[in-house]
């Protein structure tokens, strides 16, 4: 097993997934992205930022959350690998894709 680079969500370009590993934030705050699917081994996807750079918008298990640089500062991410890495947002969030045709 080799090591396992570790980064922050802030750092994902657009486009680029990670896998959840930590979230190094206030208890309530920790508690509401849990809540929204933030969790420990979760992929979630850099879709798009505003046009200023800040907040970003993320997609984690179906939902779009935007979130500013330095909460996504606080959240650790490693690379995703396989398959997870090439999914595409119909496979994420079927129900979502269907809606939109």
């Amino acid at each position: 097993m080799g090591v396992q680079q570790v980064s922050a969500l802030s750092e994902l370009n657009v486009g680029e997934r990670g896998i959840l590993q930590s979230l190094d934030l206030p208890e309530s705050v920790q508690n509401h992205l849990m809540h929204m699917g933030f969790v420990p081994g979760s992929c979630v996807h850099a879709l798009r930022r505003a046009p200023a750079g800040d907040p970003t918008v993320y997609c984690v298990d179906g939902m779009e959350i935007a979130l500013r640089h330095e909460t996504a500062a606080a959240i650790h991410v490693r690379p995703c690998t396989g398959a997870m890495a090439t999914a595409t947002a119909d496979e994420e969030a079927p129900e979502l894709a269907e809606a939109a045709r």
